[in-house]
């Protein structure tokens, strides 16, 4: 049920942000907003009383610190890529760094790699590149090349110590204020690159811009909280969970832009799709 809610919350960001560009609104002012929203979500479904002082103690605190950090510099990277590599580099280069936390579970944690799941992850790293590539116009650019790599390490980084965190240091009752944590402290960074780029232009809030980093902020915070949780279940391994929760949002994703956004499919989006099926069906029932 948490991997379910999980792909359908990251698969809804991709709709908002959609619809930020359809109504015009500022995305780096609701990004920052969105974090602080989340932050708020995650104190308000925390049900033990928050002391800043044991906060600041815990054991996960410094991984929140640096996740905090990866989470908005990784998004700035994703941009950069889009805009200099073309979308479905930066859609690639983020979602097949699913193989990184695979091979993390795998080596740290002695989860199991069956011919099975080894040709479902083969397979959904196939899928995620042919559901990806939305056109055939787009070239990698080899001057930028450092960008998508950069992104593909980042990404992978993040999901691994996700996991570690999770495993490792976090409490039953913590995924709420660990989530909260890594929001305020990458709302804190957002607001210092507010700050840099110009107070005046970039604190000038609309209503608009408010209620969209709202509601992009809930579906962030859900889209952390549940793939935690879907991490703590016990019948699935971690690499088996990562690998249906990336390629299952790609799938989605790309269906949703075909169904409300008339997105034209290439007959290689298509085949990317059936073969996230099949992936998804493999490593499951493996």
């Amino acid at each position: 049920m948490f991997l379910v809610l999980s792909i359908c919350a990251s698969s809804l960001l991709f709709v908002i942000f959609k619809l930020f560009e359809k109504h015009n609104i500022n995305t780096l002012q609701a990004i920052v907003i969105n974090y602080f929203a989340a932050c708020l979500f995650g104190l308000y479904n925390y049900n033990a009383p928050i002391v800043v002082k044991d906060v600041i103690n815990s054991n996960w605190f410094i991984g929140a610190i640096v996740l905090g950090f990866l989470f908005i510099s990784i998004f700035n990277v994703m941009a950069l890529t889009a805009q200099r590599n073309g979308i479905s580099v930066a859609s690639v280069s983020s979602k097949m760094s699913v193989i990184i936390p695979i091979i993390f579970g795998l080596y740290a944690y002695n989860e199991s790699l069956g011919i099975q799941k080894l040709l479902g992850i083969i397979v959904a790293l196939v899928a995620v590149y042919l559901a990806s590539v939305k056109s055939k116009s787009e070239i990698l650019n080899i001057k930028s090349l450092w960008l998508p790599t950069l992104l593909f390490f980042g990404s992978g980084i993040i999901d691994t110590s996700i996991k570690y965190i999770e495993t490792t240091y976090l409490p039953e009752n913590g995924i709420p204020i660990f989530s909260a944590s890594i929001f305020f402290i990458a709302g804190l960074i957002g607001v210092s690159i507010l700050i840099i780029k110009g107070p005046k232009k970039y604190f000038n809030f609309n209503f608009k811009t408010i209620l969209g980093g709202i509601v992009l902020g809930i579906a962030n915070y859900y889209s952390i909280y549940t793939l935690l949780k879907a991490l703590n279940a016990e019948h699935f391994e971690s690499s088996t969970i990562f690998t249906v929760n990336n390629v299952a949002i790609v799938m989605l994703s790309t269906l949703i832009g075909l169904l409300f956004f008339k997105e034209k499919l290439l007959v290689k989006n298509w085949i990317g799709i059936a073969l996230a099926i099949i992936a998804i069906v493999l490593v499951t029932l493996s």
